[in-house]
Order: C-alpha cells, then sequence, then structure tokens
C-alpha cells in the first residue's frame, strides 16, 4: 500500500481537529474534540496545555480510526498564533499557557512598545505578540522565568509530546515576537531582555521540514505507523494562507470569520504600522498581515440583538443571515446615507485602538434593519480596503483576493468586497483552508511534491468568482473618501468617552 495520505492538525483556540487529506487535497477523514479557556481576571486568557494534548490526541484517532494507517505519509501541525507556555525539563507547565487574546500586557505594551521593536521583530507594539507578555512575567511572576526550562509555542508543546525533540518551526515562534524576522532566527537582544537565553527556545526548523518521528508509543496509541514523519507547520494564519494557494507575489488571502484576517504575499521584508509581517508558508517568504477582531462578530452581534427573526421564520427552514441578505440586496450602495465603522471591539489595524468602538453613521428615520445589516457588510469590506492599502502603499501590489471563512457563503458581500476593493475575490473550494494548508506542508516534507508551491497548486482550488464591476466600484469610491475620515475623526473622542465612562462608574 502507498503512502498517498497526509494528516494535517489544527490545535485553535476551542478545539483540535485532525484532517486526513489525500495529494489532490480532498478531505478524507475528520476528528474533532474540543477544549475552554479561562479568564481569571478582566482581560487575562488562560489554557491548561494538557488540554492541548489530549485533545490533540482524541481528535488525530477519531480521524486515523476511518482510514487505513499504513497509508499516512507524515503529520503537520498548525495552531493559534502568540499563545505560549513556560515549561520544566519534563515538559510539564509552571502556570497556565498564556493565549493570544490576554490583554493583561498593556502597561508593558505602553512602555517597551517601539519603532525599533517593530523593525526586528515585524510585529507593531500590541497586546497580542508575546514578548510583552514574557516581559509581563519577568515582573509580575519572576519566579515562573527563573524555573522554565523551555518556552513553548502550541507547536513546538505537542511536537515535544509527539516527537521527544525540542523543536519547532519559525513559522510557528515568529507570532512570539522573538526572532530576528530578516533572518528567520532568535534576536538574543529581544530574548535577554526578558530575562530570558536563547536555549530556552526550541529549536527552528523551516516550514516543511522533517523535525522528526512518532515516539514509538505513541504511534502504538494511535494505531499509527512506528517512523511517521512529523513535519514543520505554521501558525493558523499563515497556514491559511498557504492552504487556499497563496504561494506568489500579486495574492492575498482573506478569511472572513469572527475576526478578518488577510494576508498579502512578500519576497521582501518590510514593515509598517499598517500590517504585521509574518513569515509566510514558504520558506524565506513574507506575509503582510492586516487583522481587525470585529469581523462576523458585527454580523452576528446584530443579528442576536436587533434583527428579532428567529429559528423557521414564516414556518420556512431560513436563518436570519438569509432573510437579512435579501432585503439588504435590495437597497442601494450607500444604504441610503448609512455608513458602519465596525470597531466593536476596538481596532488593531492600522489604527492600533483599543478605545476605539462602533459608529452607525448618518443614522436617521428612514433606516431599517436591512439598512444597518447592509451598512455593516460595507463598513466591513471599507476597513478591508484601508487596511490593504498599507501594503500596497508600501510597494507590495495585490491583483486578487482568495476568500474563505464563514463569510464567503454570503454572495452579497463578496461582491461588495470585489466592488469595494476593485479586485477580482475568489472563493476557496476548501472551508478547512487552515488545515489544508499543514496537509500541504505535510505533503511535501512527506517528499510527494517536489517543491510547497507545487503541492499548494494541486491540492488547492477555487470555486465562485466575483469580478468588480466598475460603475459600482466608483461609487464605494466616493464613499471610502468619507468612511476613511471617520475615524481619524473621532479618535479623541474615543478616549475621552472611555475616561469620562471611567469616571462616573
Amino acid at each position: 500500500m502507498s503512502k498517498d495520505l497526509v494528516l494535517g492538525l489544527d490545535c485553535s483556540t476551542t478545539a483540535a481537529k485532525a484532517v486526513v487529506w489525500n495529494v489532490e487535497g480532498k478531505s478524507v477523514a475528520v476528528g474533532r474534540h474540543a477544549y475552554s479557556h479561562s479568564a481569571p481576571h478582566p482581560g487575562w486568557g488562560e489554557q491548561d496545555p494538557m488540554d492541548w494534548w489530549n485533545a490533540t490526541i482524541e481528535a488525530i484517532g477519531r480521524a486515523c480510526r476511518k482510514i487505513d494507517p499504513s497509508r499516512l505519509a507524515a503529520i503537520a501541525i498548525t495552531h493559534q498564533r502568540e499563545t505560549f507556555a513556560c515549561l520544566d525539563e519534563e515538559g510539564h507547565a509552571l502556570r497556565p499557557a498564556m493565549l493570544w487574546l490576554d490583554t493583561r500586557a498593556t502597561d508593558q505594551v505602553q512602555r517597551f512598545g517601539s519603532d525599533r521593536l517593530h523593525e526586528i521583530t515585524g510585529k507593531p507594539p500590541n497586546t497580542a505578540t508575546s514578548w510583552y507578555k514574557l516581559a509581563w512575567l519577568k515582573e509580575n511572576e519572576p519566579r515562573v522565568l527563573e524555573n522554565t526550562f523551555k518556552v513553548v509555542d502550541v507547536h513546538s508543546y505537542l511536537v515535544k509530546r509527539l516527537t521527544g525533540e525540542w523543536r519547532t518551526s519559525y513559522g510557528s515562534v515568529d507570532p512570539l515576537g522573538v526572532l530576528d524576522l530578516p533572518t528567520f532566527n532568535y534576536s538574543d537582544d529581544l530574548i535577554r531582555a526578558v530575562g530570558l537565553s536563547r536555549n530556552q527556545f526550541p529549536e527552528l526548523c523551516a516550514p516543511g521540514e522533517v523535525m522528526g518521528v512518532l515516539k514509538n508509543e505513541i504511534a502504538d496509541l494511535l494505531g499509527l505507523t512506528r517512523g511517521l514523519k512529523v513535519v514543520a507547520g505554521l501558525g493558523d494564519g499563515q497556514s491559511a494562507g498557504l492552504g487556499v494557494g497563496i504561494t506568489k507575489p500579486g495574492e492575498a488571502y482573506l478569511n472572513l470569520g469572527t475576526g478578518i484576517v488577510s494576508g498579502n504575499f512578500s519576497e521582501s521584508f518590510i514593515t509598517n504600522r499598517s500590517f504585521r509581517t509574518m513569515t509566510g508558508g514558504v520558506p524565506n517568504t513574507y506575509i503582510l498581515e492586516t487583522f481587525f477582531g470585529g469581523g462576523t462578530y458585527n454580523l452576528s452581534w446584530f443579528i442576536e440583538n436587533f434583527s428579532d427573526i428567529g429559528d423557521k421564520p414564516y414556518g420556512l427552514d431560513l436563518i436570519p443571515e438569509q432573510i437579512l441578505e435579501s432585503a439588504a440586496a435590495g437597497l442601494p450602495i450607500g444604504s441610503d446615507g448609512l455608513l458602519s465603522l465596525p470597531y466593536l471591539t476596538g481596532v488593531l489595524t492600522p489604527y492600533w485602538d483599543s478605545n476605539a468602538r462602533g459608529v452607525m453613521f448618518g443614522l436617521s428615520p428612514r433606516h431599517g434593519k436591512a439598512h444597518m445589516y447592509r451598512a455593516i457588510l460595507e463598513g466591513l469590506a471599507m476597513e478591508q480596503r484601508l487596511s490593504s492599502s498599507g501594503s500596497e502603499a508600501a510597494g507590495v501590489p495585490i491583483k486578487r483576493f482568495l476568500v474563505m471563512g464563514g463569510g464567503s457563503h454570503s454572495q452579497l458581500w463578496c461582491q461588495i468586497i470585489a466592488d469595494v476593493l476593485n479586485r477580482p475575490v475568489d472563493v476557496a473550494l476548501e472551508p478547512e483552508a487552515t488545515c489544508l494548508g499543514a496537509g500541504i506542508l505535510a505533503a511535501y516534507g512527506a517528499g510527494l511534491f517536489p517543491s510547497i508551491s507545487e503541492a499548494a497548486a494541486t491540492m488547492t482550488g477555487t470555486g465562485r468568482s466575483y469580478a468588480p464591476v466598475p460603475e459600482q466600484s466608483s461609487k464605494y469610491d466616493q464613499l471610502f473618501g468619507l468612511y476613511k475620515d471617520i475615524y481619524p475623526s473621532l479618535r479623541e473622542q474615543f478616549t475621552r468617552l472611555r475616561q469620562v465612562i471611567k469616571d462616573i462608574g
């Protein structure tokens, strides 16, 4: 029996998902196991690393029980980014892992964030970057760092348990903010600044490189072939880009999820506050990434609180989004004079302002639910245009967007995006693009393809396509000229609002 299958594992914030892929990029089997995280204080986010491991074992086991395990050629991992744990020499966590969504290091960002740090790591100062949380630990829990044998991302934690090796992908460590990104190696200066040393971090491998093989006892536990290769993966954002085939200049992915993440392929190291510079899925390349947390969350919030559309409205198998989308599609561009600033959860790129909040601009008695729904769709699209313009201004043009995520099912929204961005929008065929990215790296590492680019070209594809309509794009150009001035006009007022509420509270 030939080894013609690979396994991609996605260890996310909420669950571990294992997907077995064939060499055509088709899902053969899936296993999933959920877990939770805690918030012991406001703004904190923590997890027990053992939950990652237990869920991983369960997910892989469920997926591989559905296949002939002798056909499996390799495993690769993708995972929640920025999340890290401090381990002792036996690999036990000294405290709960600190998640990407943890914002306790706000003070450290304000004190230590600098242009120099940005130039080294590619990351503008923000609370997601783990280096600031390491600085928080140095000041608030120094004994943890003093007793730390290894600082690990999710990827290296799982690799250690699977193979026994203290290794990881530099594409996985990169979001921690401890790499000198132009060299794809650790920055000794940054590591020393938080009281650590290089040997307290795992050995770095390039994405697609074989890091080791399953330990015999793990292979036996899972019913897998001994000697199965474990291949270096990527953080989930970069992996999603690879999973829709982003391997060359001129292409960008757009993940329309709870948060909206977009990545523009770059062969050169470029920094700008409009984006985060990340390592790419192809070794020695980069992704210029934009991110704002209030993506489809804006839509679900509106539906939950204001739609008043229950299950099976009118006795039909319709969901609220379908009803609202149908009504919104009949409205003109600009929602009859209503613009939405989609900052319910603040804004990251390009403004990095946690005080910012959502705005319905131009609200009048003529506006109803459908107007507000369309305004949110248009506002999210214009926000993406604002974010994407930063990387394009830095000299990295975008010729087309490859779209994925739950929002890609909305034909109205995809057309709005194409018109607002004035770029073709192609929808990825595979909804599990993040896991597929890991599968692509596994396939390359197993020797099933001569290059990562060829593996991606063969294993990915697109379905529906949306071309910008020139007349509609022209109208959105005019709206965007107004939209981009709304936040700068309100920046100081958002800060005042937070202070006033604090004072009167």
